[in-house]
This record gives structure tokens, C-alpha cells and sequence, in this order.
């Protein structure tokens, strides 16, 4: 295969596939292996074999390929010349009307620190296993600044540990101030902002803590708290809608269709699994056990593959109630826009997995939207027994104080609080039916939210109740209260 044929193989074209390429020796064959990332018609990267050495292959086709290969060789040569530790780039070319290419060696058995944090990120905020993970992240980074340069697209899978020595990969990100002097204050405080966003807001207490192992290895600036957490409000506000805008759009991330008869989305790593449920979602509400039926909404439990999905239907009642909804966003846009709004800020809900919105030259109809399921009991069944005497369980108090402080600090209201639609999972309360979610842009429209969530949560139980007294003196009275 030629490499500009690659601008045509789509997301997933077909291994292993020979590519020649050419170096100083000569033209060779790369054997293409396996794909780690793809960014159709643009970017393809992969495991391969060249002249007989396993690499890693950076191919870059389309317009952008001459620019995007510029910035990558400049960027590994700024690495290598600042002498970071970065993976060796054995070849690398540019043909005009093919594409770019850069051969780098293989890390065999290396780990990202992305990966490494998946396997301690469930432990108790900043246990020493994920406090190793941050400090050799950090010390990477105040290493990076020390030189004057920084990591645009820093994340923790930029970081590689092979044999014992962190690398620096991706050059693409790789910017310049002033190389070999120190980054300025500044750029360090954005560049850190960047990092400390992406890391949960439970770490956020300790964010000083954690500075501490950037500064043992680049103490040039002082770093004033409240300057950072700035920069990492400013980053975690980009992020979410930047996020939120991908929910939307075929991207790495989701997989999206949208014409004149059907808007659908799914999760790219569930498109396999989903494709098949959203073809076939009303025979499985039919077989499945029905939570609610008729109506504006129909939901069930399904079993698909050995797996246990919600499937909610948003009917249309008639035509009456056709002209109210056809003009504008279903409901099951709405809580699969809300439902991964939750998930990307850390808040319990079901994954949302798909949503199909059906159409008639783009006029809305019936709507469906597929979330994990749930199995623990709701708030009403889990504290059942405990309603005259208030002793409920520590812990899931605890964790209902959390659950409220989280949506207060996103000021974030439900609009449905009832305890049905608030599920005990993995010692986290979890939020389900989010059709009248609602992320609030002022403490003005926030407050009087909240009062309602509030006052409908409290509804669960009689008033003259021990239990009704314990929860009540928990939960903040006021969002003014608990809101900076």
C-alpha cells in the first residue's frame, strides 16, 4: 500500500498492511501490526516492523500531514537536544502528495503512567500508591519546565516507564519558550494547570502536597495556590465543554450519525455491542421486565450477550404531543448530554452507552437511550429499616453528604429528586432519570434549584421521622451556604 492510499482507510483499515517507505539506506517495507490511535484520513500510529526492528510507526496523510510532521520532528529534536528521555527516532521522511512518517523504537513491555493510575484510582484520595503515580508525573514535568519547554497535551499517558526510566513521548505537544533556561512563572502555572485538571477533584485538597515533588526538581518560581487553581478551573471549565461538544460528533471518543432520519450515538468502544440493541430496542422493552411503561417514557432491563442494559423509550403520545417535541432536542439527547456530563465530572450515574433519536426529514420522533444498569437497591429501599430509629449506615450518610457537596461545588440541580431515581453502587450514590438535569451558570438560578431538589429529597421520608431529622441536619439548607 501506498501511504497516501492510508487518507482512504478510514478508522480501521485492514493488518497487517506493508507500507514503502525510505530512509538515508534506501527505500524498505514497514509492516504495519496493529493500530494504537487512529484519527481517520489525518493520523495513524501503530506497532510495526522496519528493517527487521519492531517500532513504532507515526504515518500522517492529508492536507495537514507536511504541517503535522514538522511539529512532531520538531518537537522530538527539542526532547533530544534538551537530552529528556524519549524514545529514539530511527527514521523518518516526507513525500509531497504521500505523507510523513516517523519510525521511533519500541518501548517492548513499557506502561504508561495513565495506565498506572487506572490501577490505583479507585484507592482512597492520595494513598501512597497514587501519590508514587503523581510524584514521578511531576518530577517528569518540573524536569520538562527546567529546560524551558512544556507538554501541550500533557496527560499521564504521555509519560512512559520502560526498564525503570520515565519517557517523554508524543513531540507533536512539545512547545518551546526559551530552550535550556527555565520556563517562566507563567507558562509553568499553565502548564501545571493542565495537569492538576485532569486529576480527580477528590486530589484537590492536596494539591500543595503534590506540588511538592514538582518543586524538589525544578524550584526556579514560586507557585501561589491561588494562582494555580486559577489555571486549573480555567482548564477543568475548556475540558468539560470541550467534552460535551464530542458527545455529539464522531470523534475518537464517540461514534455519531446524524441525517434526516436518525441521530445516533454511541460510545466507540460499545459501537460493536450497541448497534445491534438500537436496531431491536422495542422486541427487547417487550421481553425485558418493565420498570415503567406508557406514557411520555417506557423503561425496562434487558439482557443482551449475557449483559444487563437499561433501555428507556421516550414515546410521543399523539400528535398533539408530536408538535411539542419535534422541533427541538429529545429527552434522551438531553440525558445522554447530562448523563456523560456526570460521568466525565466524577458524579455516580450509569454510563450512558448509546441514545437513537428516530426522524422524518429531520423532524424528532421516538427517542431511545441505553445505560449500564444498576443493581444495588434506591435510597427508599436502603434505608428503609432505619426511619424511626435515623441510625442509618456512617458511611452511606457520608457518602450522601458527598453526593450533595458535589452537585452543589458544580452547581448542578436534578430536577427530580425523588429517592427511586437515586441508587446505592460501589459505595456511591448514584444519580439516575436525568431528564431535567441541569448545570447552572450562576448561583442566581442555582439557589432556588437546589431549595427544590432539596425539599422534594426530603419529601422521601415523614417529617416527624429520626431518619428525616439525621439527613436534614446533614444537607446543606442553602446552595448561598456552600457556594464560593
Amino acid at each position: 500500500m501506498r501511504l497516501s492510499e492510508l487518507k482512504q482507510a478510514g478508522r480501521a483499515p485492514s493488518l497487517p498492511l506493508s507500507l514503502e517507505l525510505a530512509d538515508a539506506a534506501g527505500p524498505a517495507t514497514l509492516q504495519l501490526l496493529s493500530l494504537l490511535r487512529v484519527l481517520p484520513g489525518q493520523r495513524y500510529v501503530g506497532a510495526g516492523v522496519w528493517r527487521g526492528r519492531p517500532v513504532l510507526a507515526k504515518l500522517l496523510v492529508g492536507a495537514k500531514a507536511a504541517r503535522h510532521f514538522q511539529r512532531e520532528l520538531q518537537g522530538v529534536r527539542l526532547l533530544e537536544e534538551q537530552g529528556m528521555t524519549t524514545p529514539l527516532l530511527l527514521a523518518d521522511g516526507l513525500k509531497e502528495g504521500e505523507g510523513g512518517w516517523l519510525l521511533f523504537e519500541f518501548l517492548e513491555g513499557s506502561e504508561s503512567l495513565g495506565d498506572a493510575w487506572k490501577q490505583v484510582e479507585s484507592l482512597p484520595a492520595l494513598a501512597d500508591e497514587q501519590q508514587a503515580v503523581l510524584a514521578e508525573a511531576l518530577a517528569a514535568i518540573a524536569e520538562l519546565h527546567s529546560k524551558g519547554l512544556w507538554q501541550e497535551d500533557l496527560h499521564l499517558d504521555n509519560l512512559l516507564r520502560h526498564q525503570r526510566k520515565l519517557y517523554l513521548i508524543d513531540g507533536a505537544g512539545i512547545c518551546v519558550e526559551q530552550a535550556g533556561k527555565p520556563l517562566s512563572r507563567q507558562k509553568v502555572l499553565e502548564n501545571l494547570g493542565v495537569f492538576f485538571a485532569q486529576l480527580p477533584k477528590s486530589l484537590e485538597p492536596f494539591t500543595e502536597e503534590l506540588l511538592v515533588h514538582y518543586l524538589l526538581n525544578n524550584a526556579e518560581h514560586a507557585l501561589p495556590l491561588e494562582a494555580l487553581q486559577k489555571q486549573v478551573d480555567k482548564v477543568r471549565s475548556w475540558r468539560l465543554k470541550d467534552f460535551l461538544n464530542k458527545v455529539g460528533r464522531e470523534c475518537s471518543l464517540f461514534s455519531v450519525l446524524r441525517g434526516p432520519f436518525a441521530l445516533r450515538a454511541i460510545r466507540r468502544e460499545e459501537e460493536a455491542a450497541m448497534l445491534p440493541v438500537l436496531e431491536q430496542a422495542d422486541a427487547l422493552l417487550d421481553q425485558g421486565h418493565l420498570y415503567k411503561t406508557g406514557g411520555a417514557a417506557s423503561v425496562g432491563r434487558v439482557e443482551v450477550a449475557g449483559r444487563t442494559l437499561v433501555v428507556k423509550r421516550y414515546n410521543i403520545k399523539g400528535f398533539a404531543h408530536w408538535l411539542k417535541r419535534f422541533w427541538r432536542p429529545s429527552r434522551a439527547w438531553h440525558s445522554w448530554q447530562e448523563g456523560n456530563r456526570l460521568t466525565f465530572l466524577g458524579i455516580a450515574t450509569p454510563k450512558p452507552l448509546a441514545l437513537l433519536e428516530k426522524r422524518f426529514l429531520w423532524l424528532r420522533s421516538r427517542a431511545y437511550l441505553v445505560t449500564e444498569c444498576l443493581a444495588g437497591p434506591d435510597i427508599i429501599e436502603r434505608f428503609a429499616p432505619y426511619i424511626d430509629s435515623g441510625a442509618a449506615p456512617e458511611a452511606e450518610l457520608q457518602a450522601l453528604d458527598r453526593l450533595f457537596a458535589e452537585l452543589i461545588r458544580e452547581r448542578i440541580s436534578h430536577g427530580d429528586f425523588k429517592g427511586h431515581n437515586l441508587f446505592w453502587q460501589e459505595d456511591r450514590w448514584a444519580l439516575i432519570d436525568l431528564d431535567s438535569m441541569c448545570q447552572h451558570h450562576s448561583l442566581g438560578s442555582f439557589a432556588p434549584a437546589y431549595a427544590r431538589d432539596r425539599a422534594r429529597f426530603m419529601r422521601n421520608w415523614p417529617q416527624s421521622s429520626a431518619l428525616y431529622q439525621v439527613i436534614d441536619q446533614r444537607l446543606p439548607k442553602t446552595a448561598e451556604s456552600s457556594v464560593g
